[in-house]
């Protein structure tokens, strides 16, 4: 029997998510998404450096075989989601960026079914369409008329993609499985995407890198509580209660950064939002839940005893 307690370790971690949702709204505009993204990882590196350092330094025997698995795993994690959803923030709402960040686990199996060869199930098939009709009906404001007529904000369909970056992150980490523990590859992630991204940053004009009293609390929640704590609380839920429990809480995001734009942005809430995001949260618990192969085959993805 799992302890109540246990259940802390992914909640918080969501916590902390959606406020990296928040932070990322409030950096739109204030700094650029190359420079906060390199700062994030800088500030990561260093509070990580004085307990991973040496331990990773032992172990690069085994390290640096997998060194450019590793910095690709990196650039797509740490830059290229990072940098997007920055980039999205300057024109879409903190509410529908979480709604797209929470399709995560839908397009994670998604990307299975061509890159692993798993198999199709039902839930996903049948998810991918509601999720798709829920996302539709968001990002039209209700009107999915509207979408021939005026098009979409730049921030959506960026948020998407970096949705769908993350999910390939997800299968490339199953499909690889590295040899190399927890935090040290955390640690070499980071250090690779933060090599990755010093030109970027050296090429953000001056005025969106500088570093004062506004930003400086954005790149301290960026880099130490989303970029270290909360990996450390979401592996911890993981171990304890296993990947299926905790994905359920992804199924939060939404919902706390909703709250929290509210109170810190002003973001109003429509009806569209709770209809489009919840039809799109369906979508992804139908993957979850209907695990039924389309073709009679060996279920994919069986749940993980715990």
């Amino acid at each position: 029997m799992k302890s109540k307690a246990a259940y802390l370790y992914p909640f918080v971690a969501i916590v902390l998510w959606s406020g990296n949702v928040i932070v990322s709204r409030l950096s739109a505009h204030t700094i650029g998404p190359e420079a906060i993204t390199f700062y994030r990882l800088l500030f990561a590196v260093i509070l990580m450096s004085p307990f991973v350092a040496v331990p990773a330094w032992r172990n690069r025997a085994v390290i640096w075989p997998h060194l450019g698995q590793l910095a690709i795993l990196g650039f797509l994690a740490m830059c290229l989601f990072q940098s997007l959803s920055y980039l999205a923030a300057e024109t879409t709402t903190a509410t529908n960026m979480a709604v797209f960040t929470a399709l995560t686990p839908l397009l994670t199996v998604a990307l299975s079914a061509f890159m692993l060869n798993d198999t199709p199930t039902i839930g996903m098939v049948g998810g991918s369409v509601l999720s798709l009709a829920g996302l539709l009906y968001l990002v039209s404001g209700g009107d999915p008329a509207a979408l021939a007529r005026n098009g979409v904000h730049l921030g959506d369909p960026l948020m998407f993609l970096a949705a769908l970056v993350y999910a390939l992150y997800s299968v490339l980490l199953k499909r690889w499985n590295l040899p190399v523990a927890g935090w040290q590859s955390t640690y070499m992630q980071a250090l690779s995407a933060l090599a990755i991204m010093f030109p970027a940053f050296l090429a953000t004009p001056a005025a969106m890198r500088s570093l004062n009293a506004e930003t400086l609390p954005l790149i301290a929640y960026a880099g130490g509580l989303a970029s270290v704590v909360l990996p450390f609380l979401w592996i911890r839920g993981v171990q304890i209660l296993g990947p299926n429990r905790c994905a359920v809480f992804m199924n939060l995001l939404p919902v706390l950064t909703a709250l929290g734009a509210i109170v810190l942005l002003g973001e109003p809430v429509r009806a569209y939002h709770v209809i489009g995001g919840g039809m799109a949260l369906a979508g992804v618990a139908c993957a979850e839940i209907f695990r039924r192969p389309l073709r009679g085959a060996a279920p994919v993805l069986p749940k993980i005893a715990d």
